[in-house]
């Protein structure tokens, strides 16, 4: 049996290597690199109030806050998001279907029917960015990123990272840019 289980994952093993030097890496392309500016800002949960750093941006934002979600449970978060649509800013959110389905403390639908536009974000097999950028075509954007997803285990449970960067608008661009194209593939809330 040892031999045949051998046999198995040598087999395995080929048909792996055989798919993965089929794959193009020159189509991957190179990362950016964006000098320093302005302030980085970070925390760390449990113990650091990621939550509240994402409120407080949320509200100081002017113009836009464009978010993207993989999960997203804390309603602290999807009121901010609401207030600030309220106030006439152009909110936008880009969710993962599948966590949105899965998760009964889910805010996607809540922050949807509160007007707020909503998508998903089907195209991959997980939507997992946690972003937001806030003001980017401004001149004191943010961008708010990390492990850290807008939820209450975020917050409370898990061990993650939240990082704030303000008055970077090279990045601030190169987030919008990210932000916008998934936007183009992306669906509806409404029309799924």
């Amino acid at each position: 049996m040892g031999r045949l289980m051998c046999r198995y994952y040598l087999v395995a093993f080929l048909l792996w290597c055989q798919t993965a030097s089929a794959y193009d890496f020159s189509l991957i392309r190179q990362p950016a690199t964006i000098a320093a500016a302005g302030t980085v800002q970070v925390a760390f949960t449990p113990g650091d109030n990621g939550t509240a750093l994402i409120v407080q941006a949320i509200e100081r934002a002017r113009k836009q806050v464009l978010v993207q979600a993989y999960s997203f449970t804390s309603r602290d978060i999807a009121q901010a998001l609401i207030e600030a649509r309220r106030r006439g800013l152009d909110v936008q959110l880009i969710a993962d279907p599948k966590q949105a389905d899965n998760n009964k403390h889910g805010m996607v639908a809540y922050v949807a029917g509160a007007g707020v536009p909503t998508f998903f974000d089907g195209e991959h097999d997980s939507a997992h960015n946690k972003v937001m950028v806030i003001d980017a075509e401004t001149a004191n954007p943010v961008v708010i990123t990390g492990s850290f997803n807008f939820s209450q285990a975020a917050q409370l449970r898990n061990a993650e990272n939240l990082l704030l960067f303000r008055g970077n608008p090279q990045l601030a661009a190169a987030y919008l840019h990210n932000w916008r194209k998934h936007r183009e593939h992306a669906m509806p809330v409404h029309g799924r």
